[in-house]
């Protein structure tokens, strides 16, 4: 109940201006039997009340015609003057209101300018009716005080107004803000994840399907190597198995700790992942020319990850027996490169346009590195890499 009745002017306008029009012009009566000379009523009573009654009847545009409804309570004001009635607070009443409702709904130099002509109307019209000194309070300070009162306190409203509706409008700034951000972040989450997923499932099942063929051809002439093949086979499978539950699981444990989850791989498992193509019948050559340095963990599992894509694209689609890897650090990057000399007709379409070439690129300039792929002139295809050793920062995208 209390809640409505404060929202009860808010959303009912015109009752309220009626209601303070007739309380008004229900005060204008006392003050219409006071008059200057001898503090007596006029000889007429009727145009004092007839002046304030079209005053208040202004009231009810307040809020629409602020400007016009306080033109017409100064002249109706300065009317009453120039008939000699004392200019209190109950006739200068209906004016008060128009100047705080200009001044609530104007700028501020509109509002002074139109208070100080209202003032000087006023009590130079009191002067003209009583130019004697014996009623200056009355005639003179006593309206000046009532006309600039009202103005200061819209002014303040209307000041306290704008500050609230700042103050609104950038906290809905803010929460679109946050909610932004947080879709960004979910994104960038989702796409590191799809990531994560594609290099382990690419490179494990390009593994096993190497492996898998390799047996399958060798099951009737070389059994023996057959069956390491097919041991091979269930290791691949099995870390695969662990690092795509890791991955997943980093989806359904919200409250997992860094120490529970598994470390991510880097360049040291690099010969791992090089003895499980070459047991699947790829060839890999290991080189690394400078003195290796310790990268940062991001780095790090950026270089895995792209040698191993790089090597799942040679499994599949190269068409090829060997590929080469090498590795050169300098001060502040590595430089990785991935060839190899196959001429399979898929290594264009698959590798060129396909999810790993562009996850790679993707991991890449995340940590402020870039990456180059294409057909060499010579034959087969080549992945490139410069990575820096402690990224602090993602470069630009300048890759063709």
């Amino acid at each position: 109940m209390t809640t409505t009745w404060q929202h009860y002017p808010r959303n009912h306008p015109r009752t309220v201006d009626s209601a303070v029009a007739l309380l008004l012009f229900a005060v204008a009566f006392p003050g219409s039997m006071y008059g200057v000379s001898d503090m007596a009523a006029p000889a007429r009573w009727w145009p004092c009340v007839l002046l304030a009654g079209l005053s208040c009847a202004a009231l009810l545009w307040r809020r629409t015609r602020p400007l016009p409804v306080t033109a017409v309570a100064v002249l109706c004001a300065a009317g009453m003057a120039l008939a000699g009635y004392v200019m209190t607070a109950l006739l200068l009443a209906p004016l008060m209101v128009a100047l705080y409702s200009l001044a609530a709904h104007t700028a501020r130099t509109m509002t002074w300018n139109v208070t100080l002509a209202a003032v000087v109307l006023v009590a130079g019209a009191a002067l003209i009716a009583e130019p004697a000194g014996d009623a200056l309070a009355l005639n003179v300070i006593g309206p000046v005080a009532w006309l600039l009162l009202p103005a200061a306190l819209g002014s303040t409203a209307r000041f306290r107004r704008a500050y609230l509706e700042s103050v609104h409008a950038r906290a809905e700034y803010a929460e679109r803000t946050r909610e932004e951000e947080a879709r960004h972040r979910v994104a960038e989450e989702r796409m590191r994840i799809a990531r994560e997923l594609h290099d382990v499932s690419a490179h494990h099942l390009a593994l096993a399907n190497a492996q898998a063929t390799t047996a399958a051809l060798l099951i009737r002439s070389h059994p023996a190597q057959a069956e390491k093949m097919v041991n091979a086979l269930g290791d691949t499978t099995a870390a695969a198995l662990r690092e795509m539950k890791a991955t997943v699981g980093l989806l359904r444990r919200s409250d997992a700790s860094e120490d529970s989850l598994q470390p991510a791989p880097g360049l040291a498992q690099l010969h791992g992942l090089v003895a499980a193509h070459t047991a699947a019948g790829l060839t890999v050559t290991l080189t690394t020319h400078g003195l290796p340095q310790p990268l940062s963990p991001g780095a790090d599992l950026t270089a895995y990850r792209i040698v191993q894509e790089a090597l799942a694209n040679v499994a599949k689609h190269a068409h090829t027996s060997t590929a080469e890897v090498d590795l050169t650090y300098t001060h502040d990057r590595l430089a990785i490169t991935i060839t190899d000399h196959g001429t399979g007709p898929a290594t264009a379409s698959d590798s060129e346009s396909g999810y790993g070439l562009i996850g790679m690129r993707e991991r890449a300039l995340s940590i402020g590195g870039q990456l180059r792929a294409g057909h060499r002139p010579t034959g087969g295809f080549e992945v490139s890499t410069e990575l820096p050793l402690h990224p602090y920062a993602p470069a630009e995208d300048s890759t063709p």
